[in-house]
């Protein structure tokens, strides 16, 4: 509430005597001093004011955390159709029950937080720290979210997410139904839960036009990240390049808070607590010997001294905070952080050729290989390929289908040998031409064919 004070309550008291001794002149020379000193701090307005609720003004961007700082606006393409009923339906059912990871602390007010499309972020700054102060933190950075509900407007996305800020039947849960002492139960039980819920507003200027889900998804991605992510992975793509390196490294730097720490180093082997003057400090201790130790020295939530003690080696002391300016985005961070962004450009890359070299030709060498030249033994040269010279169908040989004739060979005794003749199958009889007599064959080396004797007639007997 606001409490004026008069400034007729601030005038100074004279003692006006007539025997003045020492200490009443230092009385009065202190009293003169702070009459002057009040009378030039209201001399500009009429009444003293003082604040005691805490919604005074406020600066929209005031040194806060570079997590409450205004975004940077998204560039998606935006239809001018309006969004239709089959559009709309989509969307909902789409959206409905979508996971997600908080990219920003997300407060658990009622109000909740506004994006506008390819816009900026309300409130942001010093305002939006206030408000995760006074409604309290229903998701921090890196956190999962689920979107619980989704509304559509004509011209804004009202999405609840983690069951939202608001109480299911939170009027119903107070009114009952009866008379006389035989007063029945609420007509809505209250289970006594509160709801611990956030709420994410994305309006649009003119209305909503026609979005697909990945649209919708693209224009959320400065607070929400859809993709697949590890808890690791999560926590770290909200923070400065430079300090996400240093905890995917598990380095320790001084200013990080313990949970920062515990995703570095994880779990410490030994905690100590111990008193540094009139501090509390809380030790970790990471690492035992042979390995390297290290002792880092927290004060309430941030890592204030760092020890670090190689085997055989003098002790590194960090005592600096790297963390702090980071966080803040100051320029010198902020300049550090974007000489280490390389931009890729898509496509091909025009070249001057007069200012600059031209690429060099693609080749299938390993980075560093050496390929053989023209003066080493020969290998890897490029020769003519020799092709097999076309033969003539007429020629033999040509075809290789054909198979020709086995000649025959004479034997040794002057008869020319027969090519062996394949037997018959199993059950079979072999033909009347290739059959012998038992008894008439002739010996090799004769030189005589043997003739078989007629069959002889039917009826006739030797």
């Amino acid at each position: 509430m606001m409490r004026p004070m008069a400034r007729e309550g601030l005038r100074p008291v004279f003692d006006t005597t007539a025997e003045v001794n020492h200490r009443s002149m230092r009385r009065l020379a202190l009293g003169l001093a702070l009459g002057a000193l009040l009378a030039a701090g209201v001399s500009a307005a009429q009444v003293l004011t003082i604040d005691t609720s805490g919604k005074g003004p406020i600066t929209a961007n005031g040194p806060v955390d570079r997590q409450y700082m205004q975004i940077v606006p998204t560039h998606v393409a935006l239809s001018k159709t309006p969004l239709d009923v089959k559009t709309r339906l989509g969307i909902v059912r789409l959206m409905q029950a979508e996971q997600g990871f908080a990219m920003r602390p997300f407060p658990a007010g009622h109000k909740g937080l506004t994006l506008v499309a390819n816009g900026d972020l309300s409130p942001a700054g010093e305002a939006y720290l206030n408000m995760v102060v006074s409604s309290g933190l229903s998701a921090k950075p890196g956190g999962r979210l689920v979107v619980t509900d989704v509304k559509i407007d004509h011209n804004k996305m009202i999405f609840d997410l983690n069951g939202g800020p608001d109480a299911k039947h939170r009027f119903l849960r107070h009114i009952q139904i009866g008379m006389g002492p035989d007063i029945t139960n609420p007509v809505v039980a209250d289970d006594g839960q509160e709801p611990v819920g956030s709420r994410l507003t994305l309006a649009f200027k003119g209305g909503i036009p026609e979005l697909t889900g990945d649209q919708v998804k693209a224009l959320l991605a400065p607070l929400i990240s859809f993709d697949v992510k590890t808890p690791v992975q999560a926590y770290t793509d909200t923070l400065p390049k430079p300090l996400k390196d240093a905890i995917l490294n598990h380095q320790v730097l001084v200013g990080m808070s313990t949970e920062m720490l515990m995703f570095a180093k994880g779990q410490p082997v030994n905690k100590m607590r111990e008193m540094d003057g009139q501090m509390p400090i809380e030790i970790w201790m990471y690492g035992k010997p042979p390995e390297t130790v290290e002792f880092v020295r927290i004060n309430g939530n941030r890592v204030i001294r760092v020890e670090i003690a190689p085997v055989g080696q003098p002790m590194q002391v960090f005592t600096a905070d790297v963390v702090t300016p980071m966080l803040q985005g100051t320029p010198a961070a902020v300049e550090a952080e974007n000489a280490n962004v390389h931009i890729i450009h898509e496509g091909d890359v025009e070249r001057d050729p007069n200012k600059e070299a031209p690429a060099a030709p693609p080749t299938l060498a390993a980075p560093g290989e050496n390929l053989p030249t023209q003066n080493n033994s020969g290998a890897g040269q490029m020769k003519p390929v020799h092709f097999p010279k076309q033969q003539s169908d007429n020629q033999p040989g040509a075809n290789p289908d054909d198979q020709q004739p086995a000649t025959t060979q004479p034997a040794p005794g002057g008869a020319a040998q027969q090519p062996a003749s394949a037997s018959p199958p199993a059950g079979q009889q072999a033909p009347a031409a290739q059959q012998q007599p038992a008894g008439n064959s002739t010996p090799a080396g004769s030189g005589s064919s043997s003739q078989s004797a007629p069959p002889a007639s039917p009826g006739s007997s030797n």
